[in-house]
């Protein structure tokens, strides 16, 4: 029996029975979030560089394994704008076959990191970085649909950003009235409707009113039959990728791409769910399902999928009460497919076009990313910089070179606040509601230096160490090191105390040391540095070091 932690949601559900009420509750939020996610996966699939049908295949195999395998109860899953940018690359790189290849052993990388139980550890990564890349995804996905919204005559688009937009501006005149038309009505509908009448399906009715449009007017405008005439109706029978060595070498380093935003979107929209709903998701067991449903999306010829915040915020808010709801919305795309793909022909790419509009605006969380610009100097430099890398250079540099900068940056403040200083009066170690002997005297005994460290000791506070005892002259016959306030320390911190404890040693003093943790006191020990009630003495509280100082002195005094 599998331990609960890699337990799918769904089969703990299930043993508890499942209701006639709680399955009419799933079949009409299936439903809601179908009709939501039928334009969108179409939508997502053009724009990354594919066609419709792959956004539908994805929304249909991948969405039903994430809700069947996932660790959340409500998590709705498919094609994602996150993917935009990266998946149009790979193709663009590597082909279709390299698509699938990475997306397949992103999949597997998903599953690793779950069995691994690193559902916790992900969600270490810095939030300034996630701002920032999310706000440079959807920058990049409004930039690649002006050409559709606009009907410019442009036959190869740039793919980098400024030439791209130079693109745009020097055929500004070529702009179609009619499709330019379509795509704004499109747009207003959907933002209309959020506004007055949320609870309708905006996208959708948005798409079939475009349609009505075209067909009824017979307008010349691109349509997703135009472009892409021969979408199959059903899903296309299972195989493997084609591959080789050195394709395969090729895409690792997207796959991880791939796998690190399956992993971050997945989590964060399975922990908006839980603040939705006040039940718990499993990490790790989503990790395993996001895994396993890429892994299958590429047998079926489909896109990279995670969790979808927004639609399973539909979910949730059409009365979503399991799994089911995912697995119901799933199977309600595939009748979509199987009975209206002729209808599908007539959309227009600009209403599409206007959708991804505004999924990039919802992406870009603009109030986040202003509410993290007028924080500290550093989370709005960790954001701007993987904002920039997002749009201008690359996905997978932006998120490198904002986790090493909020990294060194972090650790740069940890070591500002950590500190190391000699004190010549007697100050409590108190801490919370901790009480230390009440009998403090002012002075400390003759010859007798404190050295008070506050903070992890570790490779950024190493040097300060040695420094400050080099730079008191005339070294004291016991020096006392105050650690109560030291929780952490690392290999670089732990030499620096060596090589402290061993300089006082060569010049004759001892050191004595109080209010060990736990942690530093077992790194010390594993090095060797123990009471060795003669050059090296522990003990547990600094009043104790003091009255222990008093002592040694004494008897080190001439009678």
């Amino acid at each position: 029996m599998l331990p609960t932690a890699f337990t799918p949601k769904l089969f703990s559900l299930l043993r508890e029975g499942y209701a006639f009420d709680t399955a009419k509750a799933d079949i009409l939020a299936g439903l809601t979030v179908a009709i939501v996610a039928l334009p969108l996966a179409m939508a997502l699939g053009i724009a990354s560089g594919a066609s419709p049908d792959k956004g539908l295949v994805t929304a249909v195999v991948a969405g039903f394994l994430i809700s069947f395998l996932g660790g959340s109860r409500v998590q709705i899953g498919g094609p994602t704008g996150a993917f935009i940018v990266v998946v149009f690359s790979v193709i663009a790189n590597h082909g279709y076959d390299g698509l699938l290849l990475a997306t397949l052993l992103a999949g597997v990388i998903l599953i690793i990191a779950g069995y691994a139980r690193f559902g916790q550890v992900i969600r270490y990564i810095p939030y300034p970085v996630i701002t920032g890349f999310t706000a440079g995804i959807a920058v990049i996905i409004a930039s690649s649909q002006v050409k559709d919204f606009l009907g410019l005559d442009i036959q190869d688009v740039p793919a980098e950003f400024i030439p791209k937009w130079q693109a745009y501006f020097g055929h500004l005149s070529s702009t179609d009235l009619a499709t330019l038309t379509i795509g704004a009505m499109g747009l207003a509908v959907i933002l209309l409707l959020k506004r007055f009448a949320p609870k309708w399906p905006g996208y959708l009715i948005a798409v079939a009113l475009a349609s009505l449009s075209v067909y009824a007017l017979h307008l010349p405008i691109d349509t997703i039959g135009s472009r892409f005439p021969d979408i199959p109706s059903g899903l296309p029978w299972p195989s493997l990728p084609a591959w080789d060595m050195g394709k395969f070498l090729e895409i690792v380093p997207s796959a991880f791409t791939i796998a690190f935003l399956a992993g971050i979107e997945a989590l964060l929209s399975a922990t908006v769910a839980d603040g939705m709903t006040g039940y718990k998701h499993r990490p790790n067991q989503e990790l395993v399902g996001q895994g396993v449903a890429n892994i299958a999306s590429t047998l079926f010829g489909g896109l990279p999928a995670t969790g979808a915040i927004a639609r399973t915020a539909t979910n949730v808010k059409s009365g979503g009460k399991t799994p089911m709801a995912g697995i119901f919305h799933a199977v309600f795309i595939l009748v979509f497919i199987l009975f209206l793909t002729d209808i599908m022909a007539f959309v227009p790419l600009a209403a599409l076009s206007a959708i991804l509009f505004v999924v990039a605006w919802n992406m870009s969380e603009i109030q986040h990313f202003l509410h993290i610009f007028r924080l500290s100097k550093s989370d709005r430099l960790v954001m701007l910089l993987t904002f920039a890398l997002t749009v201008l250079v690359d996905l997978t540099v932006a998120i490198g070179v904002g986790v090493t900068l909020a990294s060194l940056l972090f650790m740069h403040q940890m070591s500002q606040s950590a500190s190391f200083y000699t004190q010549g009066r007697k100050i409590r170690d108190t801490s919370g509601d901790v009480k230390e002997i009440e009998n403090q005297r002012d002075e400390l005994p003759e010859g007798v230096e404190v050295f008070r460290i506050t903070g992890p000791i570790f490779f950024g506070m190493a040097g300060t160490m040695l420094e400050t005892l080099q730079a008191m002259g005339e070294m004291p016959k016991i020096l006392i090191l105050r650690m109560k306030l030291v929780p952490y320390m690392d290999v670089a911190g732990l030499n620096a105390m060596k090589n402290l404890i061993k300089t006082c040693e060569s010049k004759g003093s001892k050191v004595v040391i109080s209010g060990l943790q736990e942690q530093p006191k077992d790194m010390l020990s594993r090095a060797g540095i123990q009471d060795n009630r003669d050059t090296i003495l522990i003990v547990p509280s600094y009043d104790e070091a003091i009255n222990l100082s008093v002592q040694l002195s004494s008897a080190e005094q001439p009678t």
